[in-house]
């Protein structure tokens, strides 16, 4: 993949399963982008409060500007006043921001961005219970390159497509952060959808 903007910029979105490499791709794309000099900014929803740096289950990180709203990310982009046609802006664990917010959801954002900026965006694509997630599809359709990464069931050790919840408690949002603690990998045939009994 080229990775040097010309006239405009696109979108990649890394999508799958939790353990299946989605952040360290992200962050390796964001270094490899560093390191040929761009200007690299890197954003995610604050309704995760695990870490201020973006952190890999193989412990890379990169420190992070945690937002509110996908509309937040535009325009702190906009405030510094990036100016050059290289910048790189990342956004992770993009399936926890809410849809249709009234100054912009996060493909409308990720959109204007990609008007002269490459946007590198990982998230999610299916919740617990086997369901797409956020606007993950919506994100998937728009952009110019989709990457899907698989884990490893752990189950029978087949390609894992799915996050699995492996608490006892079922929350009443949506939305349960969590890593290793509360959900593991698992493939189709391994799956049990959260709140459905084995």
């Amino acid at each position: 993949m080229n990775e040097t903007i010309k006239d405009g910029g696109w979108v990649e979105v890394i999508t799958g399963p939790m353990f299946s490499g989605k952040t360290e791709e992200l962050l390796r794309r964001l270094r490899r982008a560093t390191i040929a000099q761009q200007k690299v900014q890197l954003f995610k929803p604050a309704v995760d409060t695990r870490s201020e740096t973006v952190r890999s289950h193989d412990a890379r990180e990169m420190p992070v500007v945690l937002v509110e709203y996908a509309f937040d990310i535009e325009r702190i982009v906009q405030g510094a006043r990036f100016i050059d046609n290289d910048d790189v802006i990342g956004i992770d664990e993009a399936q926890f921001f809410a849809g249709q917010e009234a100054l912009g959801d996060i493909v409308s954002v990720v959109a204007q961005l990609a008007r002269s900026r490459r946007v590198v965006v990982a998230g999610l694509d299916l919740d617990s219970s086997g369901q797409p997630f956020g606007l993950m599809p919506q994100l998937m359709a728009q952009a110019d390159y989709v990457t899907k990464l698989l884990a490893v069931c752990t189950g029978c050790g087949n390609p894992a497509s799915r996050s699995q919840r492996i608490t006892g408690s079922v929350p009443t949002g949506r939305v349960d952060i969590g890593g290793a603690d509360k959900y593991e990998a698992c493939c189709r045939h391994c799956f049990q959808p959260s709140g459905v009994s084995p």
